[in-house]
């Protein structure tokens, strides 16, 4: 029976993938992968006569005529995104595509790059008293964002930020973010955080530009800016003694 998955591939580490997406992935007949983004590692993990189909040159529109392709010929496909599809995976209008096609789609989810990130350095980015917001965003770059969600006003909120895809931008984000945090914020530089290859950094925002420029960081890296990454104690009152709930009297 012919289906069609979207999947989280996760940040780059093969056993970071769920247990539904390697399940997709290995009985898939036909996968269609963003090589440009996602380990070979994961490719390989389809089965031997599985088409591989590359996507880094192929328009929208190529990628959706091969899907609706060969799920008229009875295949079991699977479009392998990196991280999570519903962030910054041009997903709604895959969906929306093949909705026109009348072919309808699963979404399997992937841990994203500022999780990988966060653990990697072993942070919780939501600190009692610090912070309890994060805010995952990206520089306005060529498509720009809209103007309620500008990085100057985002920044206002102080909060954790997770820059997506802002390498190239990294000298504007980084006097915009000067204005509202202090210059000894820590930041977590982090390029292809995971895989075999991952460099990850903290710094202090003041240096975050030139780190990125002195690394040649122009894709695939994510900045997570928070005062949580600093040392805190702070703790919560889930597990405080004096704090009463549902399971505690």
């Amino acid at each position: 029976m012919s289906s069609v998955s979207i999947v989280g591939a996760g940040p780059g580490a093969q056993d970071l993938m769920t247990l539904r997406a390697l399940d997709r992935l290995q009985n898939a007949e036909v996968l269609l992968w963003t090589d440009s983004l996602i380990s070979p590692q994961i490719a390989s993990l389809a089965p031997k006569d599985c088409e591989l189909i590359k996507t880094s040159s192929l328009t929208l529109e190529k990628i959706l005529s091969i899907i609706i392709d060969r799920f008229q010929k009875n295949k079991k496909v699977v479009r392998l995104h990196d991280g999570d599809p519903c962030l910054y995976g041009a997903l709604s209008e895959q969906i929306c595509g093949l909705a026109d096609a009348g072919i309808k789609v699963e979404v399997i989810p992937g841990i994203s790059a500022y999780q990988a990130t966060a653990s990697a350095l072993k942070a919780e980015l939501t600190i009692p008293g610090i912070t309890q917001t994060i805010v995952l965003t990206r520089a306005g770059g060529r498509t720009g964002v809209p103007e309620a969600e500008e990085l100057e006003k985002i920044a206002a909120l102080n909060s954790s930020i997770c820059l997506y895809l802002s390498a190239r931008h990294v000298e504007e984000a980084e006097k915009i973010l000067l204005r509202h945090y202090p210059e000894n914020t820590p930041v977590a530089i982090g390029h292809r955080v995971s895989w075999e290859d991952e460099w990850l950094e903290v710094v202090p925002l003041k240096e975050m530009a030139f780190k990125s420029k002195e690394k040649r960081l122009i894709r695939t890296t994510l900045y997570v800016i928070s005062p949580a990454l600093d040392s805190h104690k702070n703790r919560s009152k889930l597990y405080s003694s004096d704090h009463k709930h549902l399971f505690r009297s």
